[in-house]
């Protein structure tokens, strides 16, 4: 179970990205005690945290600002993101030894393909496919033998659509029967790309291994382009929605971070 302020951190940073705090609001702890109904120690501890996360910065004087997310924030946060899963893929292609998180890749590459040939896009499939390619993406990063490379993929992982293995659905696509077709035919081909990885991996081959992670992770990148020339006032916000949740009841117990 998340600490007290963890879960406020939580709660105030989903609140910001929502606009339920607006660009330069101030925020101080007695306000936010009465807000959130808890005590102070929590909410200094949770400022503490989203003053590291860039969240929010300190004012003149008491109290602290908040700080402004665009889309542009997040996309190069994505850039990030793709170049450290890259050298993780390459890293892990590279060591002996390998086998358990290769072991959790291929259950997590099993478990999509067995939604994806059900057809099936109803909140429960999407959600085991979500928990699926979190599990794929973080035996990556956890079996490439370099700790810093998970640590500094977690520092940003706060921020819409940079949790690991984050999945993006277009809800609004996928009520009709073509958009579901269209949706199983983009999964299958993400999944496909999980397999090449994977056996780039196993066969011991790196540049494979780095050339597929990195294409696979900008995918994240044109679906944020697809979003904008949509809609030409994208949001953060409208990020989040697009964005799926892990659900811990589904998720391996082993896979948490």
């Amino acid at each position: 179970m998340n600490s007290i302020d963890t879960q406020l951190a939580n709660t105030i940073r989903l609140d910001i990205i929502e606009g339920a705090f607006e660009h330069g609001a101030r925020l101080t702890e007695a306000k936010l005690c009465e807000s959130y109904n808890v005590s102070r120690t929590p909410v200094r501890l949770a400022l503490r945290r989203l003053e590291q996360e860039g969240m929010i910065r300190k004012g003149d004087g008491r109290g602290y600002v908040v700080e402004e997310i665009t889309v542009d924030d997040i996309r190069q946060a994505v850039q990030v993101r793709g170049h450290l899963e890259s050298l993780a893929a390459r890293l892990m292609a590279q060591r002996d030894n390998n086998q358990q998180s290769l072991d959790q890749m291929a259950e997590a590459i099993d478990s999509i393909e067995a939604m994806t040939d059900q057809g099936r896009l109803d909140e429960e499939a999407i959600q085991i496919m979500h928990n699926a390619n979190f599990k794929f993406h973080t035996s990556v990063l956890r079996g490439c033998g370099n700790s810093y490379v998970k640590f500094t993929c977690d520092q940003i992982s706060h921020l819409p659509m940079l949790t690991a293995g984050t999945m993006v659905f277009d809800r609004e696509a996928i009520e009709g029967t073509k958009g579901v077709e269209k949706t199983i035919i983009r999964l299958k081909i993400g999944n496909s790309q999980h397999r090449i990885i994977y056996a780039a991996i196993e066969n011991r081959d790196p540049v494979r291994a780095e050339g597929m992670m990195r294409e696979h992770s900008n995918t994240m990148l044109e679906y944020i382009e697809m979003f904008e020339q949509r809609n030409t006032k994208l949001t953060v916000r409208d990020l989040v929605s697009y964005s799926v949740q892990s659900d811990p009841q589904l998720s391996n117990p082993e896979d948490k971070s």
